[in-house]
């Protein structure tokens, strides 16, 4: 056979899959009818592991993991359609709360926003670039904020959720899983930290510095070349703050540009953070949910049961449906040892059919799933 020919079979074969795959799909249909009138669950493992099983020992050994690999996206997509006919009628929790928190408006420009810190943090300049004209009241920790939002004091709230170079704010994710508290926005801030001091400090003069615990791990490789005690405080702002203040000439804090023309304070080292590349991703958060249009971005809290597979299950349900996962988190459950929660975003607009099915068919593979929120992220 010349080229040619062999491209014709395997064209003649391509069309015989395609026949084969939509004849299998359509099929999605009875098993649903028939999981719907008995109750069965649409995830079958025993059966799933002995279809495996037949396939493994009916393929040659060399094409055994191509094969397994395309059988078990066969079933996934599978699994995705049975979900889509049974929950066509009555979707999902998540499903509906999507669907009732559409708004038809713009993001607001002007809102009352909790920031925690004082001027000059950076949560108050992410709450600038949010909003075009925010009321800002200062809280002193996260959990103000988010306490602030839930009791109606503030419209919204603005914390940092994760940085390119320290990682998560894990307190933030916990706190968003306490307070059951919704993202309706995002937004991506260039993070550059100064060294900053009284006027007339020496960089060699300098004896302690403080900073917010994340400012402190983004200028590790600064911090060690310097002969400074390193103190942890609640924010980069209020470190300053607390410099400006001082009665001592040999303190220094981590801060930005703004902080030391706010406070009066000389820039001893500029841009110090490790990496150029450094960014902070802040999250608008609110009581209730509000999915205002061109949102693209969706957050979630997924459990798990505690059992080999369970992720892979979840995981299954993004490829079949073509859905990227942009972030995958995971947090230990309190007072459940070795077990754990997952944090994923994923992009996908929220006008797509998508995303409403990936919500439905979560329930089958998941102990619970929390909708976090569907945004927009701003750069």
């Amino acid at each position: 056979m010349d080229l040619s020919d062999i491209r014709s079979r395997i064209d003649a074969i391509d069309d015989a899959l395609l026949d084969l795959y939509v004849e299998r799909m359509e099929l999605a249909a009875s098993v649903a009818a028939s999981k719907r009138e008995t109750g069965k669950a649409v995830f079958d493992p025993a059966r799933e592991r002995e279809k495996l099983l037949d396939i493994a020992h009916a393929t040659p050994e060399r094409y055994r993991d191509g094969a397994l690999s395309l059988f078990s996206l066969l079933m996934s997509m599978n699994k995705a359609e049975q979900l889509k006919i049974i929950h066509g009628d009555t979707p999902s929790a998540p499903s509906k709360v999507l669907d009732a928190s559409r708004v038809e408006t713009a993001f607001p420009d002007m809102a009352s926003v909790a920031c925690q810190g004082v001027e000059g943090a950076y949560s108050q300049l992410a709450a600038c670039r949010l909003f075009r004209i925010p009321q800002i009241t200062y809280c002193e920790s996260f959990e103000d904020v988010f306490r602030a939002v839930t009791d109606g004091r503030c419209t919204y709230g603005v914390v940092p959720i994760e940085n390119s170079t320290a990682g998560s704010v894990n307190a933030v994710y916990d706190l968003l899983a306490r307070y059951s508290c919704s993202i309706v926005r995002s937004l991506r801030l260039k993070i550059d930290h100064q060294l900053v001091a009284k006027r007339g400090t020496k960089l060699d003069e300098v004896k302690e510095v403080y900073s917010h615990e994340q400012a402190v791990a983004q200028c590790s490789r600064f911090l060690e070349g310097l002969d400074a005690h390193v103190n942890v405080f609640e924010n980069t702002a209020m470190a300053a703050a607390f410099v400006a203040a001082s009665d001592r000439d040999d303190v220094a804090a981590l801060a930005s540009k703004a902080c030391a023309s706010l406070y009066d304070l000389d820039i001893l080292a500029h841009d110090v953070q490790d990496s150029d590349n450094n960014y902070t991703r802040f999250v608008v958060v609110s009581a209730h949910p509000e999915i205002y249009p061109g949102a693209t971005r969706t957050s979630l809290v997924v459990r798990l049961s505690h059992e080999p597979g369970s992720l892979y299950r979840v995981l299954e349900r993004f490829y079949a449906l073509d859905i990227n996962l942009v972030k995958l988190e995971s947090r230990p459950i309190v007072g459940h040892d070795f077990e754990f929660m997952f944090y994923f975003d994923v992009e996908c607009p929220v006008e797509s059919d998508r995303l409403p099915a990936l919500l439905d068919a979560l329930d089958d593979v998941c102990e619970h799933v929390d909708y976090l929120g569907s945004y927009t992220e701003v750069l």
